[in-house]
């Protein structure tokens, strides 16, 4: 089975020794992404919810970098420093996927990379 490094300025950089996603066969394993915009490589701000916002917007670019859709996902890790926020996201995560959803984690964290407050990792089947 191939393997292929999936990359676009859409989303944030890596910023350490992982890529954006990697694509084998046609399954795609997509980094954790954290609220970075991709521009500036700054934190969006220090809203939890524009936190939200600007990661699945990092996701959905990286999903769609590697020909496939938010709601190709099959499996999301959601990872929060305060798990208060579970609601919220239900909330923001609802106006990016249509059912049938994806399996998800969620799982509350002491620290993520740059201050962040979350982070989302996943994995996406593409359509054959």
């Amino acid at each position: 089975m191939s393997k292929s490094i999936i990359h676009t300025d859409q989303a944030p950089a890596a910023i350490g020794t992982y890529s954006q996603a990697v694509k084998a066969g046609n399954t795609v394993y997509l980094s954790g992404q954290i609220p970075l915009k991709p521009d500036t490589m700054e934190m969006v701000s220090d809203d939890f919810s524009e936190q939200t916002v600007q990661v699945f917007e990092n996701l959905k670019a990286v999903c769609e970098a590697s020909g496939g859709t938010l709601n190709d996902m099959v499996k999301v890790n959601i990872f929060m420093t305060d798990l208060s926020h579970f609601a919220k996201v239900n909330e923001i995560m609802s106006g990016y996927f249509r059912e049938p959803y994806p399996a998800r984690a969620a799982i509350g964290v002491a620290q993520l990379p740059r201050g962040a407050q979350i982070e989302i990792d996943g994995i996406l089947r593409l359509p054959e």
